[in-house]
């Protein structure tokens, strides 16, 4: 029997950063019954582009990842911001272009968000079992642009062992935002410094999320501040990967 095909957008920072997050998705999507195809040519969404105020840019971008995705009838991205950027923006930056347009609303309507699209699957982690607890930070894309909030959550119910704690402020942004901790350093720094606070008072062993750029800034932070809260992406846990070396930890 033929499995169904899902295609991975890897994301430029998990490539870059923190290729573990790719390879802990195809093993989840692979284990949920799927085939998974990594499109080669793709790069940047254009979120930095779009955020920056780089509308030629990011259409340029835009148009780029259209084409190499929208061949594939499922596409499956590992980040909220990545995903809310092809999902939700992608349309916009197209509204006065009918041609692209129809293309873009077309890949749009098959991108999902991994933890999202597992749990329609129906799909739950099975035998990875971590004896620690965790506190989840609801990442500002994936939950205002894409509605996730309790799809991780039960996903992360499925993991033997695994306290979940609750996070003060859970949804309140941590600071990074993209491009803006570069523009407005001192105000980015001053939102991290709460959630640092915030999440060390929630006595977890463990930050979950579900994007890369959200936990680079709250690990960097925690580890300025000697704090021993360890960082992951939630689909390294779900692929019995949490015992690993954390975010911004080489050992």
């Amino acid at each position: 029997m033929t499995r169904p095909t899902v295609a991975l957008f890897v994301t430029c920072l998990v490539d870059a950063m923190r290729p573990s997050i790719g390879f802990a998705s195809i093993k989840v999507l692979e284990e949920a019954g799927f085939d998974v195809i990594v499109p080669q040519g793709q790069t940047c969404c254009g979120q930095p582009a779009f955020n920056s105020g780089d509308r030629a840019g990011a259409v340029e971008i835009a148009r780029a990842t259209i084409a190499t995705l929208e061949p594939y009838d499922t596409i499956v991205v590992p980040s909220g911001s990545c995903g809310g950027t092809i999902k939700a923006h992608y349309p916009e930056l197209f509204a006065d272009d009918p041609a692209w347009l129809a293309r873009a609303e077309a890949v749009s309507a098959k991108t999902h968000e991994i933890l999202s699209f597992l749990d329609a699957q129906g799909w739950r982690p099975a035998g990875v079992a971590l004896a620690t607890s965790a506190a989840y930070h609801d990442s500002c894309s994936g939950l205002r642009e894409l509605g996730v909030k309790r799809q991780p959550r039960a996903l992360l119910g499925a993991v033997a062992g695994l306290e979940q704690v609750t996070l003060k402020g859970a949804e309140t942004c941590c600071g990074f935002g993209g491009t803006f901790c570069v523009k407005y350093p001192a105000i980015s720094n001053a939102v991290v410094e709460e959630k640092a606070q915030a999440i060390e008072d929630s006595g977890a062993a463990l930050l979950l999320a579900g994007d890369l750029g959200c936990l680079m800034n709250m690990a960097g932070k925690l580890h300025r501040r000697g704090s021993g809260v360890r960082a992951f992406h939630t689909v390294e846990v779900l692929a019995g990967m949490g015992d690993g070396p954390a975010i911004g930890e080489t050992r």
